[in-house]
């Protein structure tokens, strides 16, 4: 027999998800990078769930996850147990081992957190590239008080500031010298960290800081 075509149901389902957005107009289209999960209308998408076409919906959803996971991982490595727990939800679907409709409401709930994360830099009042320092500097856990936090905040602050204004000039990546300047200023605002950062862990969270500003900073205007 010929193939089926399915193409009619799947515009179809394109409609209606498109319909589930909320009212900002945003249309989801397969060349968004990285669809705006914080847009989506969830309870509508559990509704439109609830019909038909489930194995196709889950997919789309983990789609966009999928996409918006990439894209904040990208800017902040730390994020690497929002991956963790993705795939420990899409093997236990591919196992068999929960139904469509449970794995389906698990992967809205976490899409919903990671809203919630996307969102986490204005509550801590920082901005993007701030909290990935930030968070290089405090994960895992380190037990400092409020006062202390506020004290790595101001120098993880402070020392990208310095960064993107001095060090991270064009192709500083590959001369050594811009190099060893740029790691010399990280190890110098680091030693301004409160005194809970033992030496062992100030070595450690410089090598963190370089890495990530070396993997992410190709000059001051060159962002990854």
């Amino acid at each position: 027999m010929p193939p089926v075509d399915i193409s009619g149901v799947m515009l179809t389902i394109e409609g209606v998800l498109d319909k589930s957005i909320a009212t900002s107009g945003y249309i989801i289209k397969e060349e968004s990078k990285p669809l705006d999960l914080s847009k989506i209308d969830f309870d509508a998408l559990r509704k439109f769930f609830k019909k038909e076409h489930k194995r196709a919906e889950l997919e789309r959803l983990r789609a966009a996850i999928t996409a918006k996971l990439q894209a904040m991982v990208a800017v902040n490595r730390t994020r690497a147990d929002f991956l963790e727990k993705f795939q420990e939800l899409i093997d236990e679907y591919n196992a068999g081992s929960a139904n469509v409709e449970a794995i389906y409401e698990q992967l809205v709930k976490f899409a919903q957190k990671l809203n919630d994360e996307e969102q986490r830099h204005i509550k801590e009042k920082l901005t993007e590239e701030e909290l990935a320092m930030f968070d290089i500097l405090t994960k895992p856990q380190v037990d400092i008080t409020a006062k202390e936090v506020r004290e790595v905040k101001k120098v993880a602050k402070a020392m990208l500031q310095s960064l993107k204004a001095e060090k991270l000039v064009l192709d500083w990546r590959k001369r050594q010298q811009s190099r060893a300047m740029v790691r010399l200023c990280i190890e110098e605002f680091l030693d301004k960290l409160p005194p809970v950062y033992t030496p062992e862990l100030y070595r450690a969270k410089c090598e963190a800081v370089y890495q990530h500003v070396y993997d992410s900073f190709g000059g001051a205007e060159q962002r990854v």
